[in-house]
């Protein structure tokens, strides 16, 4: 006989059709290719380099923002010096995208458990679509994801809903949950009107409970036990 809507769940099952990921500190650590992009473009200059782990919190926001935090750590910066340098970073960042970057610890496992149970996996990143697609083919990941949406694809990126929504409808639709490590994705996530779970391991410039998500996980060894026994 059907379930009825009312039915619970089997044990086990996952209520959600899709799993939508952030991409830059919650899928794949970038901060190795991130940190040598911008050191390369600070050396120009006759800036010392930042060690990695001193790149996490500059990251988030966008290339720009990224580099504009660096130069104010390393020593002040104007618009003509920012501008000027934005371009040097980005065109070294896209011939070396993917030299240091791997996915987080458990993330393979955990993406082949939902695919097995039919969850498609998806992709709303603010990174630029010349970088995205190319990196996710580099890693070769970009054919595990239902849809890949880029920081550009729709003329807006996140945290407005525009490519949230995107993401879902070409992914097929259906009911979504979102991951990812900044106020970007997980207010995204709010304004698109779904849940969210948020990533302690990313690139966080504050605790992960001030993010406010709907879930918190500190590796991926969690995710499908917590979207397991997520209210149906």
């Amino acid at each position: 006989m059907a379930a009825r809507l009312s039915d619970p769940l089997p044990t086990g099952a996952i209520p959600f059709d899709i799993v939508g990921f952030d991409l830059d500190g919650t899928l794949i650590d970038t901060s190795g290719d991130l940190a040598a992009a911008v050191n390369h473009a600070l050396g120009t200059i006759g800036r010392a380099p930042f060690p990695v782990a001193a790149i996490h919190p500059f990251v988030g926001k966008g290339a720009r923002v990224m580099l504009q935090r660096a130069l104010d750590a390393s020593g002040g910066y104007d618009e003509a010096l920012l501008t000027g340098l934005l371009p040097i970073l980005l065109d070294y960042y896209e011939q070396n995208l993917a030299i240091h970057s791997l996915p987080y610890p458990g993330l393979i496992a955990a993406m082949d458990a939902l695919s097995a149970r039919g969850v498609k996996l998806a992709i709303c990143t603010n990174k630029a679509e010349r970088f995205t697609v190319p990196l996710m083919h580099q890693i070769g990941l970009a054919d595990r994801f239902a849809s890949i949406v880029a920081g550009d694809t729709v003329g807006v990126s996140k945290p407005d809903p525009a490519p949230i929504h995107e993401m879902i409808a070409r992914a097929g639709g259906g009911r979504t949950i979102f991951i990812g490590d900044t106020i970007n994705d997980i207010a995204g996530a709010r304004n698109a009107a779904i849940p969210s779970i948020a990533v302690s391991f990313g690139f966080l410039d504050g605790p992960v409970e001030e993010l406010n998500a709907d879930g918190v996980i500190h590796h991926f060894d969690e995710l499908v036990p917590m979207l397991e026994s997520w209210p149906a």
